[in-house]
């Protein structure tokens, strides 16, 4: 059985990244495409983002390798307070994505574990993240380590 690292992502592999980060934006259009955007190219975009991000000091992109391949990813962020959400300084998770072939073999919890102490690293005191209703299968990870429930999103369209 091959070893997986979980390591900071270097700039060459942000465009294996970004097709994850679609994948997972795909997930969540389809769980609700009213709430959840999807602006194709997304690869584009989201390549585009992260490769702004790689370099930023409160930003953080780690990658899951096996086999000299990218199996998964996480993104994190350095956050000031916000005053509209009544949240101090903090950490946020953005993002956690494994490939189909990869999964159940607890990379997200390494991805997660990992991210958690980059973010303390940087100085974050809590880490926050939001997961889509759906997601049960993601909450339940949050839970298992240590992550509770402190808001519920709710969302209604306007007619135009």
């Amino acid at each position: 059985m091959s070893e997986i690292l979980v390591r900071r992502a270097k700039r060459s592999e942000l465009s294996s990244v970004a097709r994850m980060a679609a994948a997972l934006v795909r997930e969540h259009h389809l769980l609700d495409a009213q709430r959840f955007m999807l602006v194709e190219p997304v690869e584009l975009g989201y390549r585009n983002w992260l490769g702004k991000e790689i370099t930023r000091r409160g930003a953080v992109i780690l990658v899951a390798e096996k086999d000299l391949e990218i199996v998964g990813y996480a993104y994190g962020t350095l956050e000031s307070r916000n005053w509209n959400d009544l949240l101090d300084e903090c950490g946020k998770l953005h993002d956690v994505y494994v490939v189909d072939g990869a999964r159940r073999r607890r990379l997200a919890t390494r991805l997660v574990e990992s991210m958690l102490l980059e973010l303390k690293a940087l100085g974050a005191p809590r880490v926050v993240l939001m997961s889509a209703d759906g997601n049960r299968a993601a909450q339940a990870l949050f839970r298992s380590l240590g992550f509770r429930r402190t808001m519920v999103e709710m969302t209604r369209e306007l007619e135009a």
